[in-house]
Order: structure tokens, then sequence, then C-alpha cells
């Protein structure tokens, strides 16, 4: 393990669960297809970092929504993304639901308003670094602390979302963000993107609600 994951790793919050060797089993696929996320668990199964604005999600901690094999089932909420999501590993998330993934052995940043997937980090390792060297920007830490300065601690499973969605001019302010079960805000967000993402930018929308 390198050290900017190791330092990730420390100043993280204390594992969500303890790593049982049936999990590691039970996500072999995943973890295959995640290099050095295995290593990651052996040192701490899950954790939280920078306000909570970073989740990593644990390997597998039985009867969970966020753990890294629920995470990923196709029935939870990716299927809603329809071909978006596919070939891609999620292992953690920013404040806001962008989800961390892996796609073809590298780190990529899931954006969960426009579905687009952009390249990260070529491992582990580098994604740890380039987040230490910029949390603020890649974990929305400012805006968590503001919220919670105001409304106290994130619940477990929510993640914070705008009244207005960020891409369709929504404010990036703590008085504009509600707290949302984290399933629930990635459906809604598949429903937005779904609906805007063949039109230009700047097109006016009237989007439909379910």
């Amino acid at each position: 393990m390198g050290p900017s994951l190791a330092k990730l790793i420390e100043i993280g919050s204390s594992q969500i669960a303890p790593l049982e060797e049936e999990a590691v089993r039970s996500a072999a696929e995943l973890l295959k297809g995640s290099p050095g996320l295995a290593e990651l668990y052996a040192a701490k199964n899950g954790f939280y970092a920078f306000e909570s604005s970073l989740h990593v999600f644990p390997c597998c901690i039985g009867n969970a929504v966020v753990d890294l094999i629920t995470w990923n089932a196709e029935g939870l909420w990716r299927s809603e993304y329809t071909n978006m999501a596919g070939g891609l590993i999620f292992f953690g998330e920013d404040v806001f639901g962008d989800q961390f993934c892996f796609k073809d052995g590298r780190v990529h940043v899931f954006h969960s308003e426009t579905g687009e997937v952009e390249f990260m980090a070529e491992d582990l390792e580098a994604w740890a670094q380039i987040l230490l060297d910029d949390y603020p920007f890649w974990t929305g830490y400012p805006l968590a602390h503001d919220w919670q300065a105001l409304h106290g601690p994130l619940k477990t499973g929510c993640r914070l979302s705008p009244k207005i969605p960020f891409v369709m001019g929504g404010d990036y302010k703590a008085d504009f963000l509600s707290s949302i079960d984290a399933v629930m805000a990635m459906r809604f967000r598949a429903s937005i993107c779904l609906q805007i993402r063949s039109l230009p930018d700047g097109s006016k929308v009237r989007l439909i609600v379910k």
C-alpha cells in the first residue's frame, strides 16, 4: 500500500464493520475488477472522511444497503441509468452522490446528475493523492461542513442533494441542500439524467417527477 492511500485510511473514521472472510469471497468478482480495493479493506473495511463528505463503502456487512455488494446490485439503482452505468464498479461517493468507481481497472468519477464518466486516476494510490491534494473539490467538503454546522451530522445512508439540481442551475449553498436517502437520491438523479441527456446546453426543461 502506498503512502497516500495509507494516509487517507489513517485520517478516516473507524471502519464501518469488521471484515469477514465470507464477505471477501462474496465480493470476489467485484474485487477482481478493482485493483487495490481488497488491500484497502484489509486495512479498514469502509470509512468516512472529511466530515462524511467522502464515503468509502465497506465490502459487505450483511443486510446493509450501502456496502460494495449491495450498492453494485443491478436492481438497487444502477439499472435506472440504463447502459450508462455498465461496466463500472462503484466503491465510494462524495457528499452529493457522485460515485468513485473502477472502469477497466482504473479509477473514474461517475457524475450522477449527467451519467458522465470522467477518468480520475490510474490506481487507488493516485486517487488517494488527488483527494488529499484537493478534497474540497473532489468530495464537496465545504458544503458538507456548512450544512452539518446548521443541521447536525449526516445520517448513515444519506447524502446531500440540491433542491434544484446543480446541472439545472442549483446553487452551491448549504441553504439549498437537503439530506436524502442515498438510494432514493440516485434514482431521482437517474430520472433527471435520462430526461435531459439529449438536450443541448441552455435548453429550457420541464421535469417530470414520479
